[in-house]
């Protein structure tokens, strides 16, 4: 197998994803900055053009985050991601869309339409006025959340899983993108620092961090 990684939030909730599970597979790094995931022999083989992917021994490429992980975790399920269970793992994909869905997606989007339009209008189209509202809904739907999980340690209760790994991973680079979580969320702050704390937090930012001040 071969992973194609690349700075930015999702390869980064890969290789957390990667670190708590133990596993290792040989990389090949994609410079995101000038737009290489958007051309050439990679377009062809992941035509979303997004990062991370996964190529599979026998040549064919999954991307897409969670279907990566989805397809690791049943090779390997040990430790559990997702869920040893039809139950845990039907209880974990209701979190995670729930997460993607209602924030992450919105704070990306909020991003990508405002602080990063320059890097992005050229790729994707873009709609700056959108990106406003759409961080506003990410603030919004984070107070949400902040309610949902109160006396819990992550977000599906009593398993540290993929939600927390998307979630974390998200909430770290919005804050330094200017999307931080609201003062008023301590439930989610009190998350956040727990999951900060794992091993697998700061070992799976990606060394261009630090010239470029943003978490991914």
């Amino acid at each position: 197998m071969l992973l194609f990684n690349s700075f930015g939030p999702n390869p980064r909730a890969t290789r957390m994803f990667l670190l708590e599970k133990g596993l290792t597979i040989p990389q090949r790094e994609m410079d995101i900055q000038h737009a290489e995931n958007r051309q050439g022999d990679y377009l062809m083989a992941n035509p979303a053009g997004q990062l991370p992917a996964l190529q599979l021994d026998d040549g064919r490429v999954i991307a897409e985050t969670v279907a990566i992980w989805e397809y690791l975790e049943e090779k390997h399920p040990k430790p559990a991601l997702i869920g040893t269970s039809p139950e845990e793992r039907a209880e974990t994909r209701m979190w995670q869309r729930r997460v993607e869905l209602n924030i992450t997606e919105n704070l990306y989007a909020g991003f990508r339409f405002g602080e990063g339009v320059e890097m992005f209008k050229s790729r994707i189209m873009v709609r700056p006025e959108a990106s406003p509202g759409l961080k506003a809904i990410a603030q919004d739907r984070m107070a949400w959340l902040d309610k949902l999980i109160a006396g819990r340690d992550f977000i599906v209760p009593n398993r540290f899983t993929i939600a927390d790994i998307i979630l974390y991973c998200a909430t770290d680079f919005g804050a330094t993108v200017g999307q931080t979580i609201p003062a008023s969320c301590g439930n989610l702050s009190a998350w956040f620092k727990r999951i900060d704390s794992r091993p697998s937090a700061k070992a799976s930012l990606h060394p261009a961090w630090e010239t470029i001040k943003v978490k991914g």
